[in-house]
């Protein structure tokens, strides 16, 4: 079963239980993951690499991609989660937390910063930076390694204070 398949087996879950938070925030992302499909369809037909009659499945997002679009959904609520809390909108806070743990639940678990801190390491020696000039270059690849499973801002807060 594709991750998006289980997307939609929760949704209809979550609508047999009455679960308005589940329903809402599952619609948001399956129309987000549709939008994604989308673009990826409208790329193919542009470039004419794909016959129009196998367009459709060629344009099918992989769980990877998937995986994108749930992230980007992350990341928005974390970042509503913080200008609530810096206008003082307690009551929008609570709700897009509760939306942001639908969400976490299709996330592969998360690395604890001592294991983020190994693989900046190891970025580190490979691109053999010393200064915080190359962070840019170090985050670039400890991403390949890290994406979906740590917070980029936590990333990046590691590998500064590696490189201060």
């Amino acid at each position: 079963m594709t991750l998006k398949e289980q997307i939609r087996n929760d949704l209809k879950n979550s609508l047999k239980e009455g679960n308005e938070v589940s329903c809402s925030v599952l619609r948001f992302l399956l129309a987000s993951i549709q939008s994604k499909q989308t673009e990826k369809q409208f790329a193919l037909s542009k470039k004419g690499t794909v016959p129009e009659d196998k367009l459709k499945e060629e344009s099918e997002l992989n769980d990877e991609e998937t995986m994108s679009a749930i992230l980007s959904d992350v990341k928005k609520r974390k970042d509503s989660i913080s200008a609530f809390e810096k206008g003082g909108r307690q009551d929008l806070v609570e709700k897009e937390k509760n939306e942001l743990l639908v969400l976490q639940k299709y996330l592969p678990e998360q690395l604890s910063e001592e294991e983020i801190k190994k693989v900046a390491e190891r970025a580190i020696k490979k691109i053999g930076a010393s200064s915080i000039k190359e962070m840019g270059k170090v985050m670039a690849e400890a991403m390949i390694e890290l994406k979906g499973k740590a917070d980029g801002t936590l990333v990046s807060k590691v590998i500064k204070s590696l490189l201060s």
